[in-house]
């Protein structure tokens, strides 16, 4: 996908995410805890990514500080959003903890092929990272905002680091700047509430290759061990047909029995996406249970070929249900062929998320040690939005999030969906801003909002950022963590096409990845700078 520099006046601007209630510290400037109401929905169907439009120049007034919820605070949430700086200088976006889209690159690549554009979300990317947010003491979200500049680069000359030769010119008089946002870890699984899962799993024809059914049978074996006895599970499967193989039975002296179930799975026939879906929302409200973690599990390869094939018209089947009992969907994408685009938008109409597994080790880090991140919320519909100050900032563009935008107006308004994140999530927006001539001052501001899960109580937790923040050099002595989300985030681009300032060669992508691995001692940016490479190799 290409991604050139516009300048859009009078029309809105770019995009973000976020998540529950909080206490908590943020990083280059400062931070403020408020709640309040609601409106009317809005979908956003993300059939297709679009690039993401650079904001203009315009006028406008900084934002206002926060306030709590109820009568007195509407009253003072309208004058909020009355103080805002006009839209083109405010960028907003559902928070998003997917990672599919870059296991599903790295799977590709390491087969010798190169992904598709299409394929290609940068937010997964830089998401599919650790990162170095401070966590906060309660029950809601950090939000940390910190950048830098980066360099003109080699690879920019020859076409390399602009895909249209346009926009970014060298560089020079951008930052890259990142919003973080980050929830408190559960401290012991104990502390989790009872989890009633469903596992919708893909038997057809196309999940007997090696890595996909046997993969997943594999996990929910590790899983069946691993969960509490006061833990349900159901299974229902599909090919063609949907079938529930077991309907939802507790843990406790019932592993045996499950084992036996998952044991006994065989791939046979077609794909019938919409007749598993539509059998596991059924089966999770017939067992659905009060005070537990309700949640529907798909694992497929999501080669959709028989009954409805697209995700609106299967999630339509089972939106009343969803919404009138909370159950959220979780997508889990095996194979090396795999519908990456139906399974990301299953997982967002079901206000869930999705993650993708190749390798035994990759499943067992999935099912067992992120196990209380995948059951448990922390925050539902969370969203985020970036008041940029017109007075300092001249351009900027949100990288990824395409699919994920949400209407600047839609912030506040509690019943348009979202983003559901967990316990010890965290999620990251990079941005490339230009500032003006001269600026010096307040850059940016960024507020996360999201409604407690049990409460449905919405609340707020803000970030801002100055000038003298975001001038250090980005690859001299920048956070280690800021450089390893640039470099996720140019490596994202380069495979759809895109552009970013300073956007490196490849092989000078790859080599900063490698000298990052060393510095971090983190095998996941050692398996990026791999990526690059086999990226590098197969362009050459």
């Amino acid at each position: 996908m290409k991604l050139s520099t516009r300048t859009y006046r009078g029309a809105a601007a770019a995009i973000l995410a976020g998540g529950m209630l909080l206490t908590a510290g943020c990083g280059a400037g400062g931070q403020s805890d408020r709640s309040s109401h609601s409106g009317e929905q809005r979908a956003n169907d993300g059939s297709k990514p679009a690039p993401a439009p650079i904001a203009p120049d315009g006028g406008g007034g900084a934002p206002a500080e926060g306030v709590d919820g109820g009568s007195e605070g509407q009253r003072k949430d309208d004058a909020l959003q009355d103080s805002m700086p006009p839209a083109d200088y405010l960028s907003t976006f559902a928070l998003d903890v997917d990672t599919a889209s870059y296991g599903y690159a790295r799977r590709t690549l390491a087969d010798g092929q190169r992904p598709q554009p299409g394929d290609i979300r940068p937010e997964e990317f830089v998401n599919s990272f650790r990162q170095d947010y401070p966590r906060p003491k309660g029950d809601g979200f950090s939000v940390t905002v910190d950048g830098a500049r980066p360099s003109a680069a080699e690879g920019e000359a020859d076409g390399e680091g602009l895909s249209d030769g346009e926009g970014w010119s060298d560089g020079e008089g951008w930052s890259l700047v990142r919003v973080g946002l980050s929830t408190r870890p559960s401290d012991r699984a104990g502390e989790r509430p009872p989890a009633a899962l469903t596992f919708v799993i893909d038997i057809s024809g196309s999940m007997a290759e090696p890595g996909r059914l046997d993969l997943v049978q594999e996990s929910l074996g590790i899983l069946t061990d691993e969960l509490r006895d006061d833990d349900s599970i159901a299974v229902v499967t599909f090919s063609d047909e949907a079938e529930t193989r077991l309907p939802m039975t507790r843990l406790k002296g019932s592993r045996e029995r499950i084992h036996s179930v998952i044991d006994s799975l065989e791939p046979t026939d077609s794909t019938n996406v919409e007749a598993g879906v539509r059998t596991g929302y059924d089966e999770a409200v017939e067992g659905r249970r009060r005070g537990a973690t309700n949640r529907v599990v798909l694992l497929s390869d999501a080669l959709a070929n028989t009954g409805e094939t697209d995700a609106d018209a299967i999630l339509d089947r089972i939106d009343d249900a969803r919404r009138e009992y909370g159950i959220t969907l979780f997508g889990v994408g095996v194979g090396s062929e795999y519908g990456d685009e139906l399974m990301e938008r299953l997982a967002d109409k079901g206000d869930g998320h999705t993650t993708y597994v190749s390798t035994s080790k990759q499943a067992r880090k999935v099912f067992v040690d992120q196990l209380p991140t995948h059951v448990e919320l922390r925050a539902r519909d969370a969203k985020a939005q970036v008041a940029f100050d017109p007075k300092t900032v001249k351009q900027f563009r949100l990288i990824g999030y395409e699919n994920r935008a949400v209407a600047d107006e839609d912030f506040r308004n509690d019943r348009v969906d979202g983003g559901e994140v967990g316990p010890g999530h965290t999620v990251t927006a990079l941005y490339a801003v230009r500032l003006r001539e001269d600026a010096s001052g307040h850059v940016a501001t960024a507020t996360v909002r999201w409604l407690d899960p049990r409460t449905r109580a919405p609340h707020e937790q803000t970030g801002s950022i100055e000038t003298d923040a975001i001038d250090g050099a980005l690859w001299d002595g920048a956070s280690k963590r800021l450089q390893v989300t640039a470099v996720a985030a140019y490596f994202a681009e380069s495979l759809r096409g895109g552009s970013m300032p300073g956007a490196p060669a490849l092989g000078e992508l790859a080599e900063r990845a490698g000298s990052l691995a060393k510095s971090t001692e983190d095998g996941a940016v050692r398996q990026l700078a791999e990526a690059i490479r086999q990226a590098q190799k197969l362009r050459d």
